[in-house]
């Protein structure tokens, strides 16, 4: 088994945040792991990205160039990594930032409406565990429980009050996925 996942957006919408808990998980899980984050030119609002890979084999080398999963939250990151992505990939596409099919017949597309559930939830800020939820759904490498289990740890002291909205975030996009 072998998931090499790029992950994109712009600065703020949570890219990082994503790999990170992916990356974090799949270490917990036993897995061999590898996270490495790009930033462009602006923390918030430039554009972002980072790679994740999750194997049960040796990582050789942390580069990504014909990812398994794309994970895009804008369209100028769709753009640029939606004709890189494998045949047979997944597409896990912020559909509401990004309205229109991907171009691609050979992949397949989820489509989840991060910023929407969001809204829903009250908080913008929780799109990107939204999408997360999608993500663990779909791709099946790794468990809910390992990813709440994060969550919780990260939610504590002060930010103890966001706990709930973050699992319930997780949770919505799971059913997205």
């Amino acid at each position: 088994m072998r998931k090499e996942i790029i992950l994109a957006g712009f600065g703020g919408q949570g890219v990082m945040s994503i790999g990170k808990n992916l990356a974090e998980a799949g270490v917990e899980e036993g897995l061999e792991v590898s996270w490495v984050p790009s930033y462009g030119p602006e923390m918030r609002g430039g554009t972002a990205n980072c790679t994740v890979i999750l194997t049960d084999e040796r990582i050789g080398a942390p580069l990504v160039d014909h990812p398994t999963e794309i994970v895009v939250m804008n369209r100028p990151s769709l753009a640029k990594f939606e004709p890189i992505l494998r045949p047979g990939g997944t597409a896990f596409i912020n559909s509401s930032m990004i309205p229109e099919p991907v171009s691609r017949t050979d992949i397949r597309a989820v489509y989840v409406p991060c910023d929407q559930i969001a809204q829903e939830l009250g908080s913008p800020k929780v799109g990107n565990m939204v999408m997360l939820g999608a993500c663990v759904a779909a791709v099946g490498v790794l468990k809910p429980q390992t990813i709440e289990e994060m969550i919780r740890a990260m939610f504590t002291g002060e930010k103890a009050r966001l706990l709930a909205l973050n699992l319930e975030a997780f949770r919505r996009g799971m059913a997205c996925g």
